[in-house]
């Protein structure tokens, strides 16, 4: 099987590519920047240039492709998120259904229908949508968050003696380790029982900010400085830069935290779906496993400098 995977270079992209090529199947990469994801071509995967906001770029990255994974979002550096996560999907699952591509694999985001007045929820509602109404054989996941995005947003604010900014206490979220989500997208593949499914994809336990911040704590040795911001300011900022074409971008992630202040299933079991694609939940990792390995990691890494300091030092007194 042949793969096109749209976004490889980002968090998760990176994952399913690495997972893909050591499973043996044939990767292709749609990259804006070749240079940039090198690192995918020394890992084995093919690289074209392709551009979600340049449709026209995009039928050629198609050509001899059995199956797409989409596991791209636009960036904050990007001038407008309609022109990737709304018009160039939509040129994308165009140009797949041209290419009679056999399955598609989107990533999408939890509980879009509750929030309709979010820009980015109600884009990738769309998408899912217009996807199931191509008739491309697909499977969507929907996401929570990942393990990763929590490292700069409260380990590292606690090592630096920063603030680490937070809403409100009422949600809990199934954070998960982006090398699992690959994982269930890949599986996917060998489950016929998977196809024009949309699961609910989370870790199986949801955490709390004051949760995942006494844990960082206790990892870091050191105490954590919280703020807490109301919810109705973010909305406002959101509203004030939604003025200005620079800061549509910025106005759509600001309006994503409205999620924060809304009871959902985020913290939903899925060990249901663990049993359905064949996967223990034993082999899932745990979040406080990760943030153990980051600090042992970072701690490992900050004596080695300094080893390497005190060797300078010695060096200039001789």
């Amino acid at each position: 099987m042949s793969l096109l995977i749209v976004g490889g270079t980002g968090t998760l992209g990176r994952q399913i590519v690495l997972q893909a090529l050591t499973k043996g199947y044939q990767v292709r990469c749609l990259v804006r920047n070749l240079r940039k994801a090198n690192f995918l071509k020394e890992w084995g995967a093919e690289l074209v240039y392709g551009d979600l906001t340049l449709p026209e770029t995009i039928p050629p990255s198609l050509r001899g492709i059995t199956a797409v994974i989409d596991a791209s979002t636009s960036r904050p550096s990007d001038i407008s998120t309609k022109k990737v996560d709304w018009d160039g999907k939509l040129a994308l699952i165009d140009a797949a259904k041209t290419a009679n591509v056999q399955r598609f694999i989107f990533c999408s985001t939890l509980n879009l229908e509750q929030f309709p007045t979010i820009p980015l929820m109600k884009m990738k509602q769309g998408i899912e949508i217009k996807l199931k109404e191509s008739n491309i054989p697909y499977t969507i996941f929907r996401l929570t968050g990942f393990y990763q995005g929590l490292i700069e947003q409260y380990a590292i604010p606690i090592l630096e003696d920063l603030p680490i900014w937070i809403t409100n206490e009422n949600t809990c979220v199934s954070y998960m380790d982006t090398q699992d989500i690959a994982k269930f997208c890949l599986r996917a593949f060998q489950l016929p029982q998977t196809e024009n499914k949309t699961f609910l994809l989370g870790g199986p336990k949801g955490w709390l900010s004051n949760e995942i911040i006494k844990l960082c704590e206790q990892l870091a040795g050191q105490s954590a400085t919280i703020k807490r911001i109301p919810i109705y300011l973010l909305k406002l900022s959101s509203q004030v830069l939604g003025f200005f074409e620079w800061g549509q971008n910025i106005s759509d992630r600001l309006a994503f935290v409205e999620i924060l202040n809304v009871e959902n299933n985020f913290s939903k079991s899925t060990f249901d779906l663990y049993k359905l694609f064949k996967i223990d939940p034993g082999d899932i990792i745990q979040l406080d496993a990760y943030f153990l390995e980051y600090f042992v990691r970072l701690l490992k890494r900050l004596k080695d400098i300094n080893f390497e300091d005190v060797q300078k030092q010695r060096n200039l007194v001789i």
